[in-house]
């Protein structure tokens, strides 16, 4: 070989060498996309997400993408993601069957995804970090029920049809409503998550039973205060009903200190820094978990990132509790 060729031999090792050094140095793209950013309990989540200590390192580029309630407006910015190279996906759906053909496209282009807070209906996720929402409809029903002594009439206001979330609290919802067999239910209608949908609801219902009802079950806490609500400009006092909702949004715990309803806290931020972890760890192998959240919740093991499922315990908002946690939103 000539000293030449030699020479060039070396530079292009040399430049090759240096290409692999910068890849391994580029930062990770994970994208969040959010089911939608209306509300603050996925404000929260995707401002944690954010806040990821390897995120804010530069280990990780994080992109928050919003849904905007529609999952067709998700499977194209799955495909957006796909076309633009990211690394891994945190999934937070807005419907359970029609999420799993964007985690298909994903997955068929090599990128692992990741669920956080909602379910969707596919084997192809990396892993799962949300909580039980079962188990939150039926403490949020139980509440209800318990200060209404299992009599009385109540409604219901649910989640958007078809996602997780309206499945799975309605499942718990019924689960205890089956303990109480004299408690009618009055209406039960989705509001979309969203307080104006409540209000308006909860406003057509007391124009038709008035003080029939008893209880106010809404499946999130921006529907139990939109019910509050209208109960306040139908001129009624809300401690003549029994109003739960699940979330612990900064609203709702207001709400519960001044007595006006039950929440149950549901911890968006540990959901998003799990997810980040577990994306990160399927990508790069050798990661460890930055984010303090394993240490916060004991009972949910990181067991190095292998696991199909991390569930992040429910925080019922107390008395003894709330100021606490209002603290945290400061």
């Amino acid at each position: 070989m000539t000293t030449k060729m030699m020479m060039t031999a070396s530079a292009l090792a040399l430049g090759l060498g240096l290409g692999a050094a910068q890849a391994q140095d580029d930062p990770i793209k994970i994208g969040m996309a959010a089911y939608g950013l209306n509300a603050e309990f996925m404000q929260l989540w995707s401002a944690a997400g954010e806040k990821h200590p390897a995120v804010e390192s530069g280990m990780v580029e994080l992109t928050i993408f919003d849904g905007r309630y529609d999952a067709l407006v998700q499977q194209d910015q799955f495909e957006t993601m796909i076309t633009q190279g990211f690394d891994a996906i945190v999934f937070a759906p807005m419907d359970v069957e029609a999420g799993a053909t964007a985690v298909q496209l994903a997955v068929d282009a090599g990128i692992p995804v990741v669920g956080s807070n909602a379910r969707v209906n596919s084997d192809l996720l990396t892993a799962y970090v949300g909580s039980n929402d079962v188990e939150a409809g039926y403490l949020e029903a139980k509440a209800v029920l318990d200060k209404m002594g299992c009599q009385g009439a109540v409604v219901i206001i649910e989640g958007p049809i078809g996602q997780s979330g309206e499945i799975q609290r309605g499942e718990g919802n019924e689960k205890a409503l089956a303990e109480c067999p004299d408690v009618k239910i009055l209406e039960r209608q989705t509001g979309n998550w969203s307080r104006a949908e409540a209000q308006a609801l909860m406003e057509n219902w007391l124009t038709a039973h008035g003080n029939d009802i008893k209880g106010v079950i809404g499946q999130n806490d921006e529907m139990a205060l939109g019910a509050i609500e209208a109960i306040k400009a139908a001129g009624m006092d809300v401690a003549d009903f029994a109003i739960a909702g699940v979330d612990g949004v900064t609203d709702a715990l207001n709400a519960v200190k001044a007595g006006q309803m039950d929440s149950i806290l549901q911890d968006g931020e540990a959901q998003a820094l799990g997810s980040i972890d577990v994306a990160i760890k399927a990508v790069k192998p050798d990661y460890e978990p930055m984010s303090a959240i394993w240490e916060q919740y004991p009972d949910m093991p990181w067991n190095n990132g292998a696991d199909k499922e991390y569930n992040v315990p429910w925080t019922p908002v107390t008395a003894e509790n709330v100021d606490a946690l209002l603290a945290t939103r400061q």
